[in-house]
């Protein structure tokens, strides 16, 4: 089929109509207002789509796979219950509008800032709040991530036919500790820290960051003065999100 617009919106849907997964000239899909919980994965089909309204429903998680949406300008997830934003959204270089007012998010990924087409933002009626900093628990790593970091923290060598494919891939997923002043790495076990950034001049957003340990000297300090701070927001042009609406 060519349609390339579909309006569902205030029905009584409680699944993604999968005949909609088809359409691949589909520019524009709405279904606000119905009683979906999930997105499909499948959703990376509409490879045309440029707005996508899903306001009003029940949705808890954003797939990542939305991702993969080339020429999505337009997303529209206000209304629903969803908690957190997957750090792949940073890969949509045509999103220009993202409402997500009325959910439930409490921090959103630092990856945000790469959107660099975003000019409106809407986040008014989440928490959004740092109270529960408090109740993040870290985890102390294993014996293997231990080992892992001395590895690669200290550059020791190694010969990948020397070591067993299992390992190879482990030591591939190490991640860089953000803080400039720290040379170390994580796999699994790492502490949640919440940075404020600035995005416009007027509004702190909380973004999650990543550090190694309870040690780490954080470069999320929500001290404004700090030079991690100055660092993260001289990174946000005035330019890029042009409206963020928090109320």
């Amino acid at each position: 089929m060519s349609l390339e617009v579909v309006n569902f919106s205030g029905n009584r849907f409680e699944e993604f109509p999968s005949e909609f997964l088809n359409l691949q000239r589909l520019q524009s899909l709405s279904l606000g207002g119905n009683r979906l919980k999930t997105i499909p994965a499948e959703i990376e089909h509409l490879t045309s789509l440029e707005l996508l309204y899903l306001g009003g429903n029940s949705i808890t998680s954003i797939p990542p796979e939305l991702a993969n949406l080339p020429y999505l300008s337009y997303l529209v997830l206000c209304d629903n219950r969803i908690q957190s934003i997957p750090p792949q959204l940073a890969q949509m270089r045509s999103l220009r509008s993202l409402s997500l007012h009325n959910n439930l998010l409490t921090y959103l990924p630092r990856e945000i800032l790469s959107l660099f087409q975003l000019q409106e933002l809407s986040l008014r009626g989440n928490p959004l709040v740092v109270r529960f900093v408090k109740d993040m628990t870290y985890d102390p790593p294993s014996l293997l991530e231990l080992a892992g970091r001395t590895v690669k923290s200290r550059n020791l060598p190694y010969k990948r036919e020397d070591l067993p494919g299992n390992l190879v891939r482990y030591l591939d997923l190490a991640s860089k500790c953000p803080n400039p002043k720290c040379g170390g790495v994580y796999f699994d076990s790492c502490v949640r820290h919440i940075k404020f950034v600035d995005f416009c001049g007027k509004y702190r957003l909380p973004l999650m960051h990543y550090l190694c340990s309870p040690e780490c000297s954080s470069p999320c300090s929500s001290n404004p003065q700090s030079d991690a701070d100055s660092e993260d927001e001289s990174r946000v042009p005035a330019h890029r999100m042009q409206k963020v609406l928090l109320g």
